[in-house]
């Protein structure tokens, strides 16, 4: 298991993500002042998302199931904890959207291969 998202496990049988990027904000207030630089005071943390980039390849890793599950999960609108391989809990987060591309399809129709990114969002 790369990590879990409440209890979808991205993994090799499921959707593993090739990708992971993350970006942390802080929030910060400025109050202008004559002939000097703006005052700034810290407000607190911001956003913080998550970007998960990978491949499904039907046959050899993952299954187009997986996609559907996830969405179901975004459908709910739940916050879910995110939980990685060394048992680190990356707080609460909410599924802000999906995309996904096939291609390699085969006479049955079905494509062979699904690339995927999935933004997420902390919400606690």
């Amino acid at each position: 298991m790369l990590m879990a998202l409440g209890q979808f496990a991205f993994e090799i049988g499921t959707a593993a993500y090739q990708e992971l990027a993350r970006k942390t904000e802080w929030r910060h207030a400025e109050t202008p002042r004559f002939g000097a630089r703006p005052a700034s005071q810290y407000l607190g943390p911001g956003a913080e998302t998550i970007s998960l980039k990978g491949v499904i390849l039907p046959g050899l890793s993952g299954k187009h199931s997986a996609i559907a599950t996830l969405r179901a999960l975004g459908d709910e609108g739940d916050a879910l904890p995110l939980v990685d391989a060394q048992g680190l809990v990356h707080g609460d987060f909410v599924i802000l959207s999906i995309d996904e591309s096939h291609s390699h399809f085969i006479d049955t129709g079905q494509a062979r291969r699904a690339d995927f990114a999935i933004e997420l969002r902390r919400v606690a």
